[in-house]
This record gives C-alpha cells, sequence and structure tokens, in this order.
C-alpha cells in the first residue's frame, strides 16, 4: 500500500513540475471534493476524497482522467471525460471494511464562465459508488 502512496505522490509532484503553465480544476461536490492537475492537455491526475449520502464510508485516494475534448470536437466551454480511482476506503460503521478501493468513472462539465462550471460524475468502486458526485468546478 505505501508504494501505490509513493507511486502516485510522485506522479502528482511531476505533473505539477512538468506542466506548471497548464489549467488546474479544483471539483467541489456535495459528497465529495477533488483536485485535478493536468500531466498532458488530455490526461489529468490529482488527490479526491468521496463518501455517500449515509457517510457510511469515506474513500481517500487519487484519480486519473483522460479528455475527450479535442478527439469529439467539443467547444470550449465543454468537458467530457473518463478515468479510474484508486484509494482507501475507510470504513465509519461496521457495513463496510477498510480496504483498498478501486474504480471508474464518466463526468462532463460546463463552465458558464471563464473561472467556474458544474460538473457531473458516475462512477463506481469496490465499495460501491465511491466516484460519482454533482457540484462546481473552479479553474485554478
Amino acid at each position: 500500500m505505501k508504494k501505490v502512496f509513493l507511486l502516485l505522490g510522485a506522479a502528482i509532484c511531476f505533473s505539477l513540475s512538468s506542466y506548471g503553465q497548464a489549467e488546474k480544476y479544483l471539483n467541489l461536490g456535495v459528497i465529495g471534493a477533488s483536485l485535478e492537475f493536468p500531466v498532458s492537455s488530455a490526461i489529468t491526475v490529482g488527490p479526491a476524497a468521496y463518501t455517500n449520502f449515509d457517510l457510511d464510508y469515506m474513500t481517500l485516494g487519487a484519480k486519473g482522467n483522460y479528455y475527450f475534448d479535442d478527439l469529439i470536437g467539443l467547444p470550449s466551454e465543454w468537458d467530457f471525460y473518463a478515468g479510474a480511482n484508486l484509494g482507501f476506503g475507510v470504513a465509519l460503521n461496521n457495513d463496510y471494511n477498510s480496504d483498498l478501493d478501486l474504480g471508474l468513472q464518466v463526468g462532463g462539465r460546463w463552465f458558464w464562465s471563464d473561472q467556474w462550471g458544474v460538473y457531473l460524475e458516475l462512477g463506481g468502486g469496490r465499495l460501491g459508488g465511491s466516484a460519482y458526485g454533482v457540484g462546481v468546478t473552479m479553474k485554478m
């Protein structure tokens, strides 16, 4: 487990130093939050934290996304992405076990201004639904 977090930390540090000029995103949702740092023009990685409405567990980890915007010719105010997430699910009651949590997500964003937008993300992980959310996005 320590090696996984070490690799994720190295990936985040690499992305911060290599693409400092590219845009970063802060996503604040109803049941989660994440930061996205660009690794390339179409790939982001970053830390994430999610829970569910019942507050049965919390997943702390990282996620990576691939943006299909250029591939499908979306206008600049829209984003469409898919990716994977990896973290550690922490049980907050006895219904779940604390363990490694792997999942996939797909999502989209619409920016109503140069800095602010809304996002919808659907997905799931081992604990069921650890990567879904709706909220606001801020370009940093």
